[in-house]
């Protein structure tokens, strides 16, 4: 069976529905480039949480066999596999304060912009979106709880699977910030489900 690829092009995101137990695999098609997943219950009363990730798993690295928890402590996700291992789930979505206090910029293309968007086509209400999984992207943790963000370690065709655990409203964004992404220009991600 050939899967259907989908391509989400640089700093752009989208939209779709999985039904429990289907699988979505996210990969970076060119290497070195992060991406972030929201994920909402189809009745929208559930929304991804790092706080419940965080609480039930034990970890900050989130890797094949760790669960993405909802607000109302029930499984979204499972990571099946994993060529990558390490992703961040500390970070907010990139948007447009994050770009004007940090950088002094206005309307640059953000993840959170993305993200809502993506949402509002599926129908589902896009607030509160507290923080996505940032999948590929690199945050190391120093001795002294600072954060450093490094240049995302996928590299060309490196990709994650999870499965669904309930019937769930995905929002995903070609991550648009430069610092996320080594430094470079945005790349596309892609998609399949299956």
């Amino acid at each position: 069976m050939t899967l259907q690829r989908h391509i989400i092009p640089a700093g752009h995101g989208a939209a779709l529905r999985l039904a429990r137990g289907q699988h979505l695999r996210l990969i970076d098609p060119e290497g070195g480039q992060s991406g972030d997943l929201f994920a909402v219950s189809q009745d929208g009363r559930q929304r991804l949480s790092n706080g419940r990730t965080f609480d039930f798993g034990g970890t900050l690295y989130l890797s094949t066999g760790n669960q993405l928890w909802s607000d109302e402590s029930e499984p979204l996700l499972t990571i099946v596999a994993d060529d990558v291992g390490r992703h961040d789930f500390l970070y907010a979505p990139c948007n447009d304060d994050m770009y004007r206090i940090q950088y002094g910029l206005t309307d640059h293309p953000n993840c959170y912009i993305n993200l809502t968007a993506a949402l509002r086509t599926l129908n589902v209400p896009p607030s509160p979106l507290p923080t996505a999984f940032n999948f590929f992207m690199n945050v190391e943790i120093d001795t002294n709880g600072k954060l450093h963000i490094r240049a995302p370690r996928s590299r060309a065709g490196d990709s994650m699977v999870l499965r669904a655990e309930m019937d769930l409203a995905i929002a995903l964004s070609a991550c648009p910030a430069a610092t996320c992404n080594g430094g470079g220009p945005t790349k596309p991600v892609a998609y399949e489900v299956f």
